[in-house]
């Protein structure tokens, strides 16, 4: 089970804070993802992560994931349907750097939109900023079976 970690504060909020907050909240679940970290900054959105390779056990997978710099995703879980939904979107001229579920979903993301989330069978809690329009897009499988967290606060929202 890996760790998804996103610190979404307002403008007057440092940044720094932000990222501080995201490298506690990895570190509290570093027992869910020991193969790896990452943390990213877009905007007022912190997104962090910590790994358990499974599928794609090369660091082309690490997260968070980005694409054309306007769509960052962070997951935990398997898509149980990543392999068929690949090639839908490989018939639909997609190129795919990485053998994860990861990317299929960003990049299925990106031609589908939230209607990539009706196409998954699996288990999975995502959250994705969508830079361009400013959203943040956070889903969580139909049976709940992948914790996902969230708390609002007056200046930022968590979610983990």
């Amino acid at each position: 089970m890996c760790g998804v970690s996103v610190c979404v504060h307002n403008h007057k909020s440092p940044a720094s804070d932000s990222i501080k907050i995201v490298s506690r909240m990895n570190a509290l679940v570093v027992h869910r993802g020991p193969d790896g970290e990452g943390i990213i900054q877009k905007e007022n959105v912190t997104m962090g992560h910590r790994r358990l390779a499974i599928i794609d056990l090369t660091s082309n997978a690490d997260q968070p994931m980005s694409l054309s710099n306007r769509y960052h995703l962070v997951f935990n879980g398997e898509i149980y349907n990543y392999l068929e939904l690949k090639k839908q979107l490989e018939d639909l001229g997609y190129k795919f750097q990485t053998k994860s579920d990861t990317e299929v979903i960003l990049q299925g993301f990106s031609h589908f939109g939230a209607n990539i989330f009706s196409k998954l069978n699996g288990m999975w809690s995502i959250v994705i900023y969508d830079q361009l329009s400013k959203k943040l897009i956070v889903s969580r499988d139909r049976f709940g079976e992948k914790p996902l967290y969230y708390l609002k606060l007056s200046n930022k929202i968590l979610i983990s």
